[in-house]
């Protein structure tokens, strides 16, 4: 049992290790991003529905003769 621990220790440790070693945004950079990514998905949406419309229109015209 005791290697166990050992081991989930040790883990633990480089883990913590490795987060200091991270670069974390900063509050601005961070709301940047979010703004980024939330105006992409709002784009791909819109663009996304306006192919489905398209597509939806074109094969009820082909099956509705």
């Amino acid at each position: 049992m005791g290697m166990i621990t050992e081991k989930i220790r040790t883990f633990i440790l480089e883990t913590m290790d490795e987060m200091r070693k991270s670069t974390w945004p900063t509050r601005d950079q961070l709301f940047e991003s979010t703004i980024l990514v939330i105006a992409a998905l709002i784009l791909s949406t819109v663009y996304l529905a306006g192919i489905d419309q398209i597509l939806f229109r074109a094969v009820r015209f082909l099956t509705t003769f």
